[in-house]
C-alpha cells in the first residue's frame, strides 16, 4: 500500500522558561550553543493526495498553540515517536480527524529542535557528531522516542514493518539445554523447576513448544504474577514452617471475615457499603434521561505497585500504574465503577545520594530526583484524565548504610490504589458457558510491555537495556475512560448486564487475561490470533498475544447480547472485538483461524484509517470492508483467503498468510494455570544491629530545620495540586486542610452518593526504614500508623479493611526471613488481636537494584517494606477531624497519648538520617490494646464534641506533627516537654525538682538536652488532640477509662491572636524546666518545611511560578480564604417551579468529559430533567438539540485536549456541517441557554462565532505555570447579565479549579475591552489578582468566566457542580449540613426558565 504524506509545521513546542531549563545543559555539551527552539510537526499519511481543499482544512485543524518564531537554520534534531510505534497523541489526533469527517491513515507529531550557534569572522560554529548525540540524547525520551537528523526520516514511521516468524523450542531434540537459551534470550525469567516442569509437559504432549506458549507461561507464571514465593513452603534456621506466608494473610480472613463481601477471588476485594441514591443515564433508554433511585452499593478496594516500570521511564511507569489499578476497580465482579484515587513514592535520596556519584545506579534506570519529578505527574495525569480525583498519597526518601548493607530504593516503590464502587448485585463473577464469546475491549495492541511481568521479577539493573525498554508500556487514559463508559452502561443494566465475567488486560497481556477469565469459568477456549485490533506493524504472533497494551479489558457475553453491546461500544466510540469463544473441552487454542461462530458475531474492532470498521487484521496491507458489503464471506478453494462475494471483484478479508492450520497454542488449560511444583525456601534469618544514636551536642534548632526540611517530612504540595482532587463531586476530605489549604491531612473521605452523609475512608502507613533492624516491628507500626491516620475519621475497628503491599529483596541474606517474620506478625498477630483483614494486597519481591561498574557489582538493597493501605466505610463523614488547629477557641491545649509509653526509641528515625545514624531500637506496637482502646477513646471524644483537631505522631516525630498542626490553623503553639522528659512515668519519678534536686536540670543539662530531642523527634506511635483546656479533665477521665491515661500528656497550648497571652502568637516555641529553649515564627518555619516542594517546583513547572507560591507558603499575613455571600444561600429562588414540568437539559459529552454526572445532579435538584447526550448521539441523530432548553458543554479533557483546549471538540462541530448547522440553531433560539464548563469553557469559546454575544470571547491555553492546577481558589462574582449568577453579584468564596489551560488569552481571538467577565479570581484578602497561585492561570484581571450581552450563555474554567454541596468543599466556614452557595447558579437557570 502506498501512502502520501504531507508535512504541516506547526506551534512553537517551546515556553522561554523551558529553553532557559535547557540551555545551560546544551551549554555544558558545547559552549558555542547560543540559544534553542522547537516546533511541532505534523505528518498526516493518507491513501491519496490531499487535494487543495482537505489541505486547507486540515491545516486550520492542525492549527493550535503559539506561532513559531524561531530559528530556521542551524544543528536540527527531529524528536519522534519510537520507530515502530505510534504515539498516544496520534491515536487521539487521528480520532478526532475522523470524527470531522476526515478520511486519513493516521497523523503524527514531530517535535523539531533547532540550535543557534555561536558565530564569528571564520564562520559559524558547528557541532561534531559525538556532541550531536549527546544534544540528541538531551532532547529526547529514548524509550518512547527516537531522536533523526531530518524530519523526512520520520516517514518511516509509517512504514509497513514484517513480522517476525512464529519460533519453537526445540525441546524434543535439545531437552532443557534447548529451553535454558531461551529462558536467557528472551528474558523469561523461568525458575529452574518451571524449565523441567515444562520440558516434561511438552515431551509429554509429543512436540515443541512455540515462542508464543513460552512467552504466555512465563508472564502467566512469573513471580509478579503468580506469587510464588507467597505461596512458598518455608523453611527458616532449619525449622519447617506451617504456613507461608499468603496462608498468614487468609488467616486475618478466617479470624475476621466480617463485612467483607469478596476477598482474595476477584481483581479487586469488596467490603460492604450503604443503602445509597444511585443517579444514572441508562443507554439505550428513550432520551437516557438521568434518574434517582435507591440502591445498594458495596466499595471496592485495590492497591497496586509498578516499581519497575517506574524506574525505567518514570512518567509512563507511574502513569500505567495508575492505569492498571483503575482497570482492576473496573473488572471486578460483572464490572464496577472506580471513585477515588492514591499513589504513593518511595526513592533513593534525591539530592547527594549515591545517584549522583559517577556510575551510582545503572545507566538506564532513572534518577531518584528524575522519578519525583516525572512520575508524580504521570500518575496525576493518568488519574486527571481518566477522571478519578486523587485524594491521597505519601512520599519517602531512604538512602543510608546499616549493619554494613547500603540500604535504598534506586529501585523505587511506586504505588496506586483506591476506592470504587460496585452493585451489591453485581459482585460475583458468572461461571458462563460455552459457545459465550470472549471480547476484548479498549485500546488496540502495541509493541509495548513485552514481558514486563518477568522483567518485573528481576533486580532492576540486571535485565538487559532493550528488554527493560520493551518491558514498559505507555498510556492511554482516553481510551480506558470510554472503555469505563461502556462497562458502566453495562452494569447500569441491573439484571440485565450483558457483561457475564470481566477481567482487566495487565501483565502478560492477552495471553495472561483471557486464560484466567476462561480458566475461572471452568472453560477452555479457542481464539483468532487475526482478530485482535492492533495499531502496529510487524507484530510477531508472541508480541500480538503478550504484548501489555493497556486500556484493555476482556469479558464474556453471551451471543445474544452482542448488539447490546456493540450500541454501547458504538456510542462511546470504544473499540472492541470478538477474539474468542468459550469451550467445554478445557483446551486453549490460539489459531490463524476464523472461529467457528456466526460472522455476524464477530463485531467491529475499530476503526480503518478511512473510518470505515474494521473487521478483520492481517498487517498493514490489510483490506477493509465497507458498511455496503454485507454479502456472505466464503472461502477461497485456490488461496485460502476469505473473500466477500459481491457484484464487483471480491475483497480480501485477511490473507492466506495468516489463515494458515499454524497454532501458535494448542495447549491444555492445565498446562499454563495448572501447578508446577511448588517453591520450598529454605533461609536463614540475619539478626541485625545498630549503635545507639549519639545526640551530643546536637543543635536542637538545627535539627528542627533538618527535620522540617527532609524529604520524608517536608511539605508535599508538589505531588498534590498536579492532581484533580474533586472531580466526581464526591469527595469530602482531600489532602489539602484549612482556609490556607496546608497538605496535612490525615484521611481522605469520600462520599457515598451526592445526597447523604454516608462515606467510606481510606489512609496509608508505611514504616520502612525500620525493618532494616526489625522487620517485624516496620511491619505492626505500618498497620497501626494506618490506622492511626485513619481514625481522624469516625470509623470502626471491626469494620475496617487492609490492602496490604509487600516489597523485599528475596534471595539476599536475612531477608526472606524477616519478611516471613513481618507477614507472620501482622497476619496472625497484629491483626487477629484487633480484628480486622486484608483482603487484598500485592507482593514485589525483587527490590534490589545491581549493576557493574569499573568492573565491580555495586547493590542498593531496600529493606522489607510493607505498605499498608487501611480503608472503612462510614455511616455518616461529618465527624471527621483534620490537623488544623482551632484559632477561634481563646484557651484550648494540646495533649499526647503516646503508645510508645515514653520509651523514645530512636532507631529509623528522620533525625537519625539527617545525622546519618540509625540507632539501636526502632519503635513499635508493643500491645495491640493499646490501639484497640485509643480507637475507642478518640471516638468517644469525637461523639462528646471534645475534639477541636486531630494528628498523627510519625515522620518527624511530636515536633513535626505541631508544626504541621500549627501551619494548618496559623496560630502559634507553645510546647512543655517536662512530663516527657522525665526518666521514669512523671509521677513515681526520682528526679521531682524540690529539695536537693531544685538544680538537677541544669547539673545535668547534656542529657535533659538529649532526653529533649528523643521527645521531640521520637516516632513512636501515638496522636496529638487539640481540646478545650475547659475540658481537659473530661478528656483525661475519658482516657483513663480506656487505660490510656497513664501516658497521655498534656504538652503545650495554641496561642492565638486572641489570647490574652501574647508571647508565643504566630511562633512555635519549647519550653523545658520554665524556659523556652527554642522559638521560631510560623511563617519561617513554613518556609523551611516548604522547601522540597519549591525545588521540585522549580525544575519541573515554570520556575516563576514555583518562587511565587513558595513566598505565600505560610505567610503571616494572608488572612486565609473566606466565605463572603451578597445573597441568602437558604433561599431557594427556584422553589415556585419545582412542582412544574422539568424543563429538559441535555448533559453533552465529548471523548475525555468527566464531570458530567455531578452537573446533571446539580441540574436535577434544581428541577431540570438531566439528559446524557453523548455527541455521536447528535452525528447518529438519536439526540436532537432542538429537544432541549439547556446545553450544558462538561468538564474534562477533549482527548487529553491534544489540538489544543477544547479545540478538537469544537472543530468536530464546525468541521461538520449538520452539527454546525444544529448548534448554530439552538444557540440562535431565544428560549434556549448553555453553560459551559473548564473543557466546556474552552470548548464554547471555540464556538464563539456562532454563540450570539460571544465573538469577543477570549481563547483559553496553557497556564501561565504551564501545569495542570487542581486547587480550592477564590473566586468573586461580577456583576454581569448572566442567568446563572444574577443575585450573587459581590460574593467570594472558594470553588474547585481544576485545568491545564485556563489563560484568557485574547491575543488570536476575541477582546479584553468587549468581552463580559462574570467571574474573577481574588487573593485571600479579596482584591482581584493576577498572583500565583491565587490565580492558577494567570488570567489578566482575574478573568475566569464570561457571558453573553442577553446572559443566556455563560463560559468558566472553575467545576462549580462539584461543590453544590458544603460537604463537598475542602474547606468552608459554611453549614456542612446544607446546600453550598454554588447550587444557586442551577436554582437561578430553573428560575429563568419559568
Amino acid at each position: 500500500m502506498s501512502l502520501h504524506i504531507t508535512t504541516f509545521d506547526g506551534a512553537s513546542a517551546l515556553s522561554d522558561f523551558r529553553k532557559a531549563q535547557i540551555l545551560p545543559r546544551l551549554v555544558d555539551i558545547s559552549p558555542h550553543i547560543l540559544g534553542l527552539s522547537a516546533r511541532f510537526v505534523h505528518l498526516v499519511a493518507t491513501q491519496t493526495r490531499l487535494d487543495a481543499h482537505q489541505h486547507q482544512t486540515l491545516e486550520a485543524l492542525l492549527s493550535y498553540g503559539e506561532p513559531y518564531g524561531g530559528a530556521s537554520d542551524g544543528p536540527l534534531v527531529v524528536v519522534c515517536p519510537r520507530m515502530g510505534t505510534v504515539s498516544p497523541w496520534a491515536s487521539k489526533a487521528t480520532d478526532i480527524a475522523h470524527n470531522c469527517g476526515f478520511h486519513l491513515r493516521r497523523i503524527e507529531r514531530l517535535t523539531e529542535y533547532r540550535l543557534t550557534m555561536k558565530s564569528g569572522l571564520l564562520g559559524t560554529a558547528t557541532l561534531s557528531a559525538a556532541q550531536w548525540t549527546q544534544v540528541a540524547a538531551l532532547l529526547h525520551d529514548r524509550m518512547t522516542e527516537s531522536a533523526l537528523s531530518d524530519r523526512g526520516e520520520a516517514a518511516a514511521l509509517f512504514n509497513a514493518l514484517e513480522p517476525a516468524p512464529m519460533a519453537q523450542v526445540d525441546v524434543l531434540g535439545g531437552g532443557r539445554t534447548a529451553l535454558e537459551d531461551a529462558n536467557t534470550e528472551w528474558g523469561l525469567a523461568l525458575a529452574d523447576d518451571e524449565i523441567d516442569y515444562l520440558v516434561t509437559a511438552f515431551q509429554g504432549l509429543k512436540r515443541n513448544p512455540t515462542d508464543v506458549e513460552l512467552m504466555m507461561f512465563a508472564q502467566a507464571n512469573s513471580e509478579h504474577c503468580r506469587h510464588k514465593i507467597f505461596n512458598a513452603e518455608f523453611t527458616i534456621d532449619g525449622v519447617a514452617q506451617d504456613k507461608s506466608l499468603f496462608g498468614m494473610i487468609r488467616n486475618t480472613h478466617q479470624h475476621s471475615p466480617q463485612h467483607t463481601v469478596v476477598a482474595y477471588s476477584d481483581n479487586a476485594s469488596v467490603m460492604e457499603g450503604h443503602r445509597v441514591e444511585r443517579f444514572v443515564a441508562r443507554a439505550g433508554s428513550p432520551g437516557a434521561a438521568y434518574q434517582a433511585e435507591k440502591a445498594t452499593h458495596h466499595v471496592l478496594m485495590k492497591v497496586e505497585t509498578h516499581n519497575h516500570p517506574t524506574a525505567i521511564s518514570p512518567f509512563p511507569g507511574a502513569s500505567t500504574g495508575a492505569g492498571g489499578e483503575i482497570r482492576d476497580e473496573g473488572a471486578t465482579g460483572r464490572g464496577s465503577k472506580p471513585k477515588a484515587g492514591l499513589s504513593g513514592f518511595t526513592v533513593s535520596k534525591l539530592w547527594d545520594g549515591l545517584s549522583d556519584q559517577p556510575d551510582g545506579k545503572p545507566e538506564h534506570i532513572a534518577s531518584p530526583l528524575q522519578i519525583m519529578t516525572e512520575g508524580p505527574l504521570g500518575g496525576a495525569a493518568f488519574n486527571n484524565e481518566f477522571g478519578r480525583p486523587n485524594l491521597l498519597g505519601y512520599f519517602r526518601e531512604y538512602e543510608q548504610t546499616v549493619d554494613g548493607v547500603l540500604r535504598g530504593y534506586h529501585k523505587p516503590i511506586m504505588i496506586a490504589g483506591g476506592l470504587g464502587q460496585i452493585d451489591a448485585d453485581q459482585t460475583q463473577k458468572i461461571q458462563f458457558p460455552a459457545g459465550s464469546l470472549l471480547i476484548q475491549l479498549g485500546g488496540p495492541g502495541m509493541r509495548i510491555g513485552m514481558g514486563g511481568s518477568a522483567a518485573s521479577s528481576m533486580a532492576t539493573g540486571t535485565n538487559a537495556a532493550n528488554l527493560d525498554f520493551d518491558s514498559v508500556q505507555r498510556g492511554n487514559p482516553e481510551i480506558e475512560r470510554r472503555a469505563q463508559e461502556v462497562i458502566n452502561h453495562c452494569w447500569a443494566q441491573g439484571a440485565g448486564n450483558p457483561i457475564l465475567a470481566i477481567h482487566d488486560v495487565g501483565a502478560g497481556g492477552l495471553s495472561n487475561a483471557f486464560p484466567e477469565l476462561s480458566n475461572d469459568a471452568g472453560r477452555g477456549a479457542r481464539f483468532d490470533l487475526r482478530a485482535v485490533p492492533l495499531e502496529e506493524s510487524g507484530l510477531a504472533p508472541k508480541e500480538i498475544w503478550s504484548n501489555e497494551s493497556q486500556e484493555r479489558y476482556v469479558m464474556a457475553i453471551a451471543p445474544a447480547s452482542l448488539a447490546q453491546f456493540t450500541a454501547f461500544c458504538e456510542r462511546e466510540r470504544c473499540p472492541f472485538a470478538v477474539i474468542g469463544v468459550a469451550t467445554e473441552e478445557r483446551q486453549l487454542v490460539l489459531a490463524e483461524e476464523r472461529l467457528p461462530i456466526d460472522p455476524d458475531l464477530r463485531g467491529p474492532t475499530g476503526c480503518a484509517e478511512d473510518g470505515s470498521p474494521r473487521c478483520a487484521r492481517d498487517d498493514e496491507s490489510t483490506v477493509f470492508l465497507r458498511d455496503d458489503e454485507s454479502a456472505a464471506v466464503t472461502r477461497s478453494d485456490e488461496s485460502g483467503a476469505l473473500t466477500r462475494a459481491s457484484d464487483s471483484s471480491p475483497t480480501v478479508i485477511a490473507s492466506a498468510a495468516r489463515q494458515s492450520p499454524s497454532m501458535p497454542v494448542n495447549m491444555p488449560m492445565d498446562v499454563l494455570l495448572g501447578k508446577p511444583p511448588k517453591m520450598h525456601r529454605d533461609v536463614t534469618s540475619v539478626a541485625r544491629q545498630s549503635p545507639a544514636m549519639d545526640l551530643t551536642g546536637i543543635n536542637l534548632q538545627q535539627a528542627v530545620i533538618d527535620v522540617l526540611s527532609h524529604p520524608t517530612v517536608a511539605s508535599k504540595r508538589f505531588l498534590i495540586t498536579i492532581g484533580d482532587r474533586a472531580v466526581g463531586g464526591l469527595t469530602h476530605r482531600d489532602q489539602m486542610v484549612g482556609p490556607w489549604q496546608v497538605p496535612v491531612a490525615d484521611v481522605a473521605v469520600t462520599l457515598a452518593d451526592y445526597q447523604g452523609f454516608a462515606g467510606e475512608a481510606m489512609s496509608l502507613g508505611e514504616r520502612t526504614p525500620l525493618a532494616c533492624l526489625n522487620a517485624a516491628a516496620s511491619g505492626r507500626m505500618a498497620v497501626a500508623e494506618a490506622i492511626t491516620n485513619l481514625l481522624a475519621a469516625p470509623i470502626e475497628l471491626p469494620r475496617v479493611k487492609l490492602s496490604a503491599n509487600w516489597m523485599a529483596a528475596c534471595g539476599e541474606p536475612g531477608e526472606d526471613a524477616a519478611l516471613y517474620e513481618t507477614v507472620k506478625a501482622v497476619g496472625m498477630e497484629l491483626c487477629p488481636a484487633l480484628d480486622i483483614s486484608i483482603p487484598v494486597g500485592k507482593d514485589s519481591l525483587s527490590m534490589r537494584t545491581q549493576w557493574t561498574a569499573q568492573g565491580q557489582t555495586r547493590q542498593v538493597t531496600s529493606p522489607v517494606s510493607l505498605i499498608i493501605t487501611a480503608f472503612a466505610t462510614l455511616p455518616d463523614v461529618r465527624g471527621t477531624l483534620t490537623p488544623q488547629l482551632n484559632a477561634d477557641v481563646e484557651d484550648s491545649s494540646l495533649l499526647l497519648i503516646d503508645l510508645g509509653h515514653g520509651q523514645n526509641r530512636m532507631g529509623g528515625s528522620i533525625l537519625g538520617q539527617v545525622l546519618n545514624q540509625f540507632g539501636d531500637r526502632v519503635p513499635d506496637l508493643d500491645t495491640a490494646q493499646d490501639l484497640v482502646n485509643l480507637v475507642k477513646a478518640v471516638n468517644m471524644l469525637r461523639s462528646q464534641g471534645l475534639l477541636l483537631a486531630y494528628h498523627d505522631r510519625s515522620d518527624g516525630g511530636l515536633l513535626a506533627a505541631v508544626a504541621e498542626m500549627a501551619f494548618a490553623g496559623h496560630v502559634g503553639v507553645a510546647l512543655n516537654v517536662d512530663l516527657l522528659v522525665t526518666a521514669g512515668d512523671g509521677i513515681g519519678d526520682s528526679h521531682a525538682d524540690h529539695g536537693d534536686a531544685k538544680n538537677w536540670a541544669s547539673q545535668i543539662s547534656a542529657r535533659r538536652e538529649e532526653q529533649t530531642l528523643k521527645a521531640l523527634f521520637n516516632e513512636e506511635l501515638g496522636v496529638v488532640v487539640q481540646v478545650r483546656t475547659a475540658d481537659r479533665s473530661a478528656v483525661l477521665q475519658v482516657l483513663r477509662e480506656h487505660g490510656l491515661s497513664k501516658y497521655s500528656h498534656v504538652i503545650g497550648k495554641t496561642r492565638p491572636a486572641s489570647s490574652t497571652m501574647g508571647h508565643g502568637q504566630g511562633a512555635l516555641s519549647v519550653w523545658r524546666d520554665a524556659k523556652e529553649i527554642f522559638s521560631a515564627q510560623l511563617e519561617d518555619l513554613h518556609q523551611v518545611w516548604d522547601s522540597v516542594s519549591w525545588k521540585i517546583a522549580r525544575e519541573r513547572d515554570n520556575p516563576l511560578c514555583a518562587d511565587a507560591e513558595h513566598a505565600a507558603a505560610g505567610l503571616a499575613s494572608d488572612p486565609g480564604m473566606h466565605v463572603s455571600l451578597s445573597f441568602d444561600p437558604a433561599l431557594n429562588v427556584a422553589a415556585p417551579f419545582l412542582n412544574l414540568a422539568r424543563p429538559q437539559v441535555a448533559i453533552l459529552r465529548e471523548q475525555g468529559v468527566n464531570s458530567h454526572v455531578e452537573m446533571a445532579y446539580a441540574f436535577h435538584t434544581a428541577g431540570f430533567e438531566a439528559h446524557d447526550v453523548h455527541m455521536t448521539d447528535l452525528q447518529s441523530g438519536r439526540a436532537r438539540l432542538a429537544d432541549f432548553k439547556g446545553l450544558v458543554a462538561c468538564g474534562g479533557f477533549s482527548y487529553g485536549d491534544t489540538l489544543g483546549a477544547g479545540i478538537g471538540w469544537a472543530r468536530s462541530i464546525t468541521f461538520n456541517p449538520a452539527l454546525a448547522d444544529q448548534f448554530k440553531g439552538f444557540f440562535d433560539r431565544p428560549d434556549t441557554f448553555g453553560l459551559g464548563v473548564c473543557n466546556g469553557c474552552q470548548m464554547f469559546a471555540e464556538l464563539a462565532d456562532i454563540i450570539p454575544g460571544a465573538q469577543a470571547w477570549p481563547r483559553f491555553t496553557t497556564n501561565q505555570s504551564e501545569r495542570f492546577e487542581a486547587r480550592l481558589s477564590m473566586v468573586e462574582v461580577l456583576e454581569s447579565p448572566s442567568l446563572f449568577l444574577q443575585g450573587m453579584a459581590g460574593s467570594r468564596l472558594p470553588i474547585a479549579v481544576a485545568h491545564g489551560e485556563g489563560y484568557a488569552n485574547f491575543k488570536h481571538r476575541g477582546s479584553a475591552a468587549q468581552a463580559i467577565a462574570a467571574m474573577r479570581f481574588v487573593d485571600n484578602t479579596g482584591a482581584a489578582t493576577e498572583q500565583y497561585p491565587f490565580n492558577p492561570n494567570g488570567s489578566a484581571g482575574g478573568l475566569t468566566a464570561v457571558t453573553t450581552a442577553d446572559g443566556r450563555f455563560t463560559a468558566m474554567m472553575p467545576h462549580p457542580e462539584r461543590v453544590f454541596r458544603n460537604l463537598q468543599m475542602s474547606w468552608t466556614s459554611g453549614d456542612i449540613n446544607t446546600s453550598s452557595p454554588w447550587l444557586r447558579l442551577w436554582q437561578n437557570a430553573r428560575q429563568w426558565v419559568g
